[in-house]
């Protein structure tokens, strides 16, 4: 049915959902790319060697070196740390605070567009299964006004079907992986600032006593 056609050829073959399946691909690839970015950037430093620089810097009563170090280190734990360093010498309370605010800030950021990539991983098999119906609806419809007419009348209509099918499948799958992969690196992220706060507070009172 397809040989000797192009790609651009194969895909006019499926019709105007292939080109809502084209769309929620670009949408999708440029949303993964740009958190991928996003991600690798802050991952830079692990959690223990940024505790470590800070452990140093406080040990020997260099407070303000520990906030200057946080500020140039662009990473979640980094901020998270930052947040109760501004406020060491106050009670605990409400360093504990400031850090569980800057954590909920910092996961929003972690967060922020991978509900679109998990929306079109979830709806794209369904955009396909759209035009498949469609390409079904007008293969019978080709028999219908053709009569008995042989296979050739309704190739339009299973062309369409076919490769709607297939364009739903390739944009699901990536989308569904990477959405997967962005909440287990949120997790990895989340459990790494939580582990520092916690061992910042820990650092900090024992300081002050």
């Amino acid at each position: 049915m397809f040989k000797d056609q192009s790609i651009f050829q194969i895909l006019s073959a499926g019709g105007f959902t292939i080109y809502v399946l084209i769309l929620c691909s670009t949408i999708s690839i440029a949303v993964i790319l740009e958190r991928v970015v996003y991600y690798n950037r802050r991952s830079q430093f692990s959690r223990v060697d940024i505790l470590n620089q800070i452990r140093k810097e406080c040990s020997g009563n260099h407070v303000l070196n520990a906030i200057g170090l946080c500020k140039n280190i662009d990473t979640p734990v980094a901020r998270v740390a930052l947040a109760g360093l501004n406020l060491h010498g106050h009670d605990e309370k409400l360093i504990s605070n400031a850090m569980e605010r800057e954590i909920i800030v910092e996961t929003i950021k972690l967060e922020r567009f991978i509900g679109i990539v998990g929306s079109i991983g979830g709806t794209a098999v369904y955009i396909g299964l759209l035009g498949t119906v469609i390409g079904i609806m007008r293969a019978f419809s080709d028999i219908a006004k053709a009569g008995s007419g042989g296979m050739d009348v309704v190739t339009v209509g299973i062309a369409e079907a076919l490769v709607c099918t297939a364009a739903g499948l390739l944009v699901a799958i990536p989308a569904v992986l990477s959405y997967n992969w962005f909440t287990r690196k949120i997790d990895n992220f989340v459990i790494d600032m939580e582990l520092a706060a916690s061992e910042l507070v820990d650092l900090i009172c024992v300081k002050k006593r």
